[in-house]
């Protein structure tokens, strides 16, 4: 059984991808360049990589040393032993497969036969929480701040969807597909570029698919041609219902936001309809937070009811997009309500409950109802509540959130323009044309079966949502700009460390830490491990324990941890990584082999390297971003993202209640004190020598 860690939000160490929404490049422009090529991702070299490898157990067999194991030099000893016994045998039969696999592969040996496949498809456990990302926006400016703190009054009657949500949602919708369609024209991130020709395949992995569910191992739905009709559409979740809402014209031309708009107010209308004749939703997208295997089997029992049932599952797998109209607006139970004021129901904007209550609904849905009104399958869905704020949640395995937090920023860097839109919102007439047009029902056929699973899954996603425990942290001591232009130094490396030493202050004791290392410079390549922990950050970490150690010590101790988390990160970004190799050695035994594995993959260590506690990941300093998230990929973990902004550094935590080892708001707090007590390391006075 292999042990693959499934990353989360992409890191982009050392900032911002490029400038994304550029002009320049006109599609005119375009055609006057040559479209630049991305290398081929190579096959690391075997000695290169079983030597990376040694290194990155030191830190484990000091400190086994350390307390009481074996000395280090002969444990170090006989791991080289087996690392040479493996070059020379198996190993070298193995790297040999590898070459011919990447031979015969067209774009290379990892993406094209393993990566999806191990670190996603293949595994089986529920998509909610542990897989799917989340993110928060950036409340925009333009809506009154009472529809924030939920004291207007312009709810649509019946439905508690209001007024302002749907302007929002159309405005986000617009500016999202308006992005897309400035990608297919070559207007932004232009293909003329290295970094263009990855980002436009890398996002366009994004639009009109959707994972498949399957037995063993699921897939992705394919992109049907352009010239079909359900690629012209967005996918609506409201009160559990599902529509489909054309937002493209006969010329294939994205339709005016003051269109969309009216069109998702004709949805909503007539949802009010249907509730007011008490008919309630079969909540089939609950189904897609059940693990997967079960899944599969009751999406197979749906397709059989009825031929209608395949019709609309084909129409949301191919629309561009999701988009949830929540019918609420999340706030965290509390009798007392003491995140409210006394004049409004709802917690003032930005405050940290608010702040969480939100990435709790964005994450899994209202704690009342989890994984309602959502398709946990797609890997783009916009989601607007009822006061109007908004953020998204994906589907992970098409490509590392970065990608789609670009996508996310250009639609709500931009506030709605109320000169694109009548000046009210009027609700279209019922018995106008456009009240019936450019949008439809998607209303499955179900059975008792189906009904009675849909509660249950319910039942299951209840019990891992209500044992995550998930929350941000705006520390605002200091952010990016001062790491950077007074302490001199690498703000994702110095994020890395501050992380390790709030680890071993809270458990005593060091662990592996994965963080994500973009391989973009490669044709059709993803991402790499960044193995923190090393013996420069173990020795730096327990010098900051030592109340004797010397300041310019520590100081010292610090710039070699950062220098070396520099030097791997380099490797791991240009195809010098190690973790995907190991995999891919592994990957190349044959079945009649398995019986006897190498001693190198047998070591306890070669698994307790890889058991990523501390799973790690960092996005661009997100300026329209409140929060985001994802799962610890370990019980007893944290699942760790990080915004590094000029002044202000973001993180969002996730444990599991059930471990008494983790709490995120102790680590919160120990995180805390570990950046106040870093910048009065590196602000400190050296002596003076003389």
């Amino acid at each position: 059984m292999f042990r693959i860690f499934r990353p989360r939000l992409c890191a982009c160490p050392g900032g911002r991808l490029m400038q994304p929404f550029s002009t320049a490049t006109t599609a005119a422009s375009h055609l006057q360049h040559k479209q630049p090529r991305l290398p081929r991702l190579p096959v690391p070299k075997l000695d290169q990589t079983l030597q990376r490898y040694l290194t990155s157990l030191e830190p484990f067999l000091l400190e086994d040393e350390a307390r009481g194991g074996v000395p280090f030099e002969e444990a170090l000893a006989l791991r080289k032993h087996w690392a040479e016994e493996f070059e020379n045998g198996i190993g070298k039969t193995l790297q040999e497969r590898l070459y011919a696999l990447d031979k015969a592969s067209p774009h290379n040996w990892l993406d094209d036969n393993i990566w999806l496949k191990k670190a996603y498809h293949e595994w089986r456990a529920p998509l909610i929480v542990n897989s799917n990302w989340w993110l928060s926006f950036k409340n925009d400016p333009t809506i009154p701040e009472d529809v924030y703190l939920g004291l207007a009054r312009d709810e649509i009657k019946g439905t508690a969807i209001t007024r302002w949500q749907v302007r929002r949602a159309s405005w986000l919708l617009h500016r999202t597909l308006e992005f897309k369609s400035r990608l297919e024209k070559q207007e932004v991130y232009p293909d003329t570029t290295r970094d263009g020709l990855w980002f436009q395949r890398t996002i366009g992995l994004n639009f009109n698919t959707a994972r498949i569910p399957r037995r063993s191992c699921d897939t992705f739905s394919p992109v049907p041609p352009s010239p079909d009709p359900s690629t012209h559409t967005v996918l609506v979740h409201i009160h559990d219902w599902q529509y489909s809402i054309d937002v493209l014209d006969s010329r294939l031309e994205l339709l005016p936001v003051q269109t969309l708009e009216q069109r998702l107010l004709c949805i909503v209308e007539d949802a009010g309809r249907r509730l007011e004749a008490r008919e309630r939703a079969v909540p089939v997208g609950v189904l897609t937070s059940d693990e997967r295997d079960r899944w599969a089997e009751n999406l197979e029992h749906l397709l059989s009811l009825s031929p209608a049932n395949e019709t609309i599952f084909r129409a949301i797998n191919h629309s561009i997009v999701a988009l949830s109209l929540d019918p609420w607006t999340y706030v965290f139970p509390s009798p007392s309500r003491e995140s409210a004021s006394s004049s409004s129901p709802l917690p003032p904007p930005d405050s940290p409950k608010e702040v969480d209550a939100h990435l709790h609904n964005l994450r899994s849905s209202h704690s009342s109802h989890p994984a309602h009104n959502r398709w946990f399958d797609k890997p783009f869905t916009l989601i607007v509540e009822s006061n109007g704020r908004a953020g998204a949640n994906g589907e992970h395995s098409p490509c590392d959130a970065l990608v789609p937090s670009i996508m996310a920023e250009y639609a709500v860097v931009q506030a709605i323009d109320l000169d694109a839109y009548d000046e009210v919102l009027a609700m279209p007439s019922v018995q106008s044309n456009e009240s019936q047009t450019g949008w439809r029902r998607l209303d499955w056929v179900t059975d008792d079966r189906i009904k009675l699973e849909c509660v249950v899954a319910e039942e299951r996603a209840r019990a891992i949502v209500q044992d995550s425990d998930d929350s941000v942290l705006w520390f605002d001591a200091y952010g990016a700009e001062w790491i950077k232009k007074i302490a001199r130094l690498a703000p994702d490396a110095y994020i890395q460390m501050a992380l390790q030493l709030a680890w071993y202050r809270t458990r005593g004791e060091f662990t592996a830490t994965y963080e994500t290392a973009l391989t973009r410079l490669f044709h059709h390549a993803r991402t790499e491990t960044i193995r923190t922990l090393t013996k420069e950050s173990r020795a730096w970490v327990l010098s900051m324990m030592d109340p004797n150690v010397p300041v310019e010590t520590r100081r010292d101790l610090l710039h070699r941890a950062l220098q070396t988390h520099s030097r791997i990160s380099r490797a791991a970004s240009t195809g010098r990584g190690i973790d995907r190799h190991l995999l891919g050695l592994r990957c190349m035994i044959q079945p009649e082999e398995l019986a006897v594995q190498p001693a190198l993959f047998q070591d306890e260590l070669f698994t307790r390297s890889q058991t990523w506690k501390l799973s790690t990941s960092g996005l661009s300093p997100g300026d329209q971003f409140r929060g985001t998230g994802f799962s610890a990929s370990e019980h007893d973990g944290y699942g760790i993202n990080y915004l590094p902004g000029p002044s202000l550094i973001m993180f969002g935590i996730e444990s599991k209640h059930s471990c008494p080892s983790t709490s995120t708001q102790i680590f919160k707090s120990v995180l805390i004190q570990v950046l106040l007590d870093m910048k009065e390391l590196c602000s400190a006075p050296l002596k003076s020598h003389l």
